[in-house]
């Protein structure tokens, strides 16, 4: 099928995800032009060099005015993505943005309603629908092979060097919590694998024994009733130790319907390397040496694996997939910004029953969610 349109695509945000897409674009035909925003110049340029990118600024303003662009992805850090998402939006670009939509509940209604209004495309980074075993399990609920699902049960484990690495680039870490920055992409799977069940209530439980000196929780372990009746528990930890084989994520689904059920084993034990080499971690901030690992569940880095210095797995996936999205209109999974928005809500209603200790009904304000109790 021949390329109906190209995309001028605009990067906001270059470490370690912006970087992966944007090599990822040098790469894909249908991008012709390709500029990029970092307030970290040194980062930035070096990046410009290795993506054989068109234009380097420090002011995403300046980015995004410029007339080549008809796309932008949002790769800033979790407290930095409302400005950039806002200017795309009142420009009619197309969105890609990393989860998630935002860390305030009010803010993220007012992306989300800015973006409906504007009638863009913007989808939502949630890079784990992707992966071939997830869509295999999409297609035998849709097809209803299990009938109709009443029970779900997620458990996700975490090194903690993921929450060390979010929590070290900002000061403002009330809302970065394991649910949030982490929970929601089991959370969203979970979700879009029970797609037409809305949650009308939730409770929810969190200890903070170990990351509390880093200013956040440890896990939170909650329950939701859905609008039907079903029941879905959804428990995060990303306190494991730095010495975890995991290097970021590891997931266990249970969905168990009226005719049958699905077991998901994702936490990457089936492949295992001890050795004496030091492995480094997922995400590593900088000025932080985490202890050596020497026993590693290979692939259980989110976004892939490298071979031949290029990324492959679910984050080429979904990458590329978007780039098909805008070039030739093809039809993908990806997360909707009502999906990120509602995430978001969601995880937030979580951490909400845990300091209140009681259920909280749903939906629930915005305002209600980021009030201190």
């Amino acid at each position: 099928m021949a390329i109906r349109n190209e995309i001028g695509l605009a990067i906001v945000g270059c470490g370690t995800i912006g970087r992966i897409r944007a090599i990822i674009a040098r790469d894909y035909p249908g991008i012709s032009w390709l500029g990029l925003c970092d307030i970290n110049r040194d980062l930035g340029e070096k990046l410009k060099t290795d993506s054989e990118a068109d234009f380097f600024t420090t002011d995403f303003q300046e980015l995004l005015n410029r007339p080549e662009v008809t796309a932008v992805i949002v790769a800033t850090d979790e407290n930095n993505h409302a400005a950039p998402i806002l200017a795309a939006t009142e420009r009619k670009q197309a969105l890609f943005i990393e989860k998630p939509i935002a860390t305030d509940a009010r803010e993220s209604l007012q992306i989300l309603r800015a973006i409906e209004a504007s009638g863009v495309d913007a989808v939502m980074g949630y890079t784990q629908r992707f992966r071939r075993r997830f869509l295999a399990v999409k297609e035998r609920l849709i097809t209803g092979q299990i009938g109709d699902v009443h029970s779900v049960v997620t458990r996700a484990f975490m090194n903690r060097m993921v929450p060390i690495a979010t929590v070290a680039r900002t000061q403002n870490r009330r809302n970065l919590t394991p649910m949030v920055v982490s929970g929601t992409h089991s959370l969203d799977m979970s979700m879009w694998l029970m797609e037409g069940k809305t949650p009308v209530s939730v409770y929810a439980k969190s200890t903070d024994k170990v990351m509390s000196r880093w200013g956040t929780k440890d896990s939170t372990f909650g329950i939701f009733e859905m609008d039907d009746g079903t029941i879905f528990s959804m428990n995060i930890s990303w306190a494991l130790p730095e010495v975890w084989p995991g290097s970021v994520y590891g997931l266990e689904i249970g969905i168990v319907g009226t005719e049958g059920v699905i077991d998901i084993e994702d936490t990457h034990r089936d492949l295992v390397m001890a050795t004496n080499v030091a492995q480094g971690g997922g995400y590593v901030p900088d000025g932080y040496t985490p202890p050596a690992r020497h026993v590693d569940f290979l692939t259980s880095y989110p976004p892939g694996d490298l071979h031949l210095s290029q990324l492959w797995g679910p984050m080429r996936e979904e990458t590329v997939s978007w780039y098909q999205r805008l070039c030739m209109n093809q039809p993908t999974p990806h997360a909707t910004a009502q999906d990120g928005h509602r995430n978001l809500v969601l995880t937030m209603a979580m951490d909400l029953s845990a300091r209140r200790g009681q259920p909280v009904r749903l939906p629930v304000d915005p305002e209600e969610l980021m009030a201190d109790d």
